[in-house]
């Protein structure tokens, strides 16, 4: 399989969670955001928090979990690059939260047909946490 279907793959399942995230009264202020720090899937905002958003794909023949893929350096990553993304956008006046969501698509035809959401996968903790 090669980067081309991955990054289509990728695509395909963020697609379905911005759908399912606006369906769900979400506002997405932004999507596949960089900064020098990690890329955020999503970014977006509900009356009480602004959300980080991973989004994990996995075709049904994968035998690992999705949300797996998200390990403790990846979490710390999406952590400084929101803390980034809190600073230099003056969006700081939420409470943020950290989300994965795993997408699983058909092997069959790739498109996605199940996601299973998870509010506050993860979150800065510790004596220095920020928020």
């Amino acid at each position: 399989m090669g980067i081309f279907s991955t990054v289509a793959k990728g695509n395909m399942g963020e697609d379905f969670v911005a759908k399912f995230l606006r369906r769900n009264k979400f506002k997405i202020l932004e999507r596949n955001h960089r900064n020098k720090y990690s890329e955020i899937d999503i970014i977006a905002e509900n009356k009480e928090y602004i959300i980080f958003v991973e989004v994990k794909s996995r075709t049904d023949d994968s035998l690992a979990r999705p949300a797996d893929a998200v390990n403790f350096r990846k979490q710390q990553m999406i952590i400084r690059a929101a803390k980034y993304y809190l600073t230099y956008t003056n969006q700081s006046r939420k409470q943020p939260r950290f989300d994965i969501v795993e997408v699983y698509l058909s092997e069959h035809n790739n498109k996605p047909y199940k996601l299973n959401y998870i509010p506050n996968a993860f979150s800065q903790g510790g004596p220095y946490a920020v928020f």
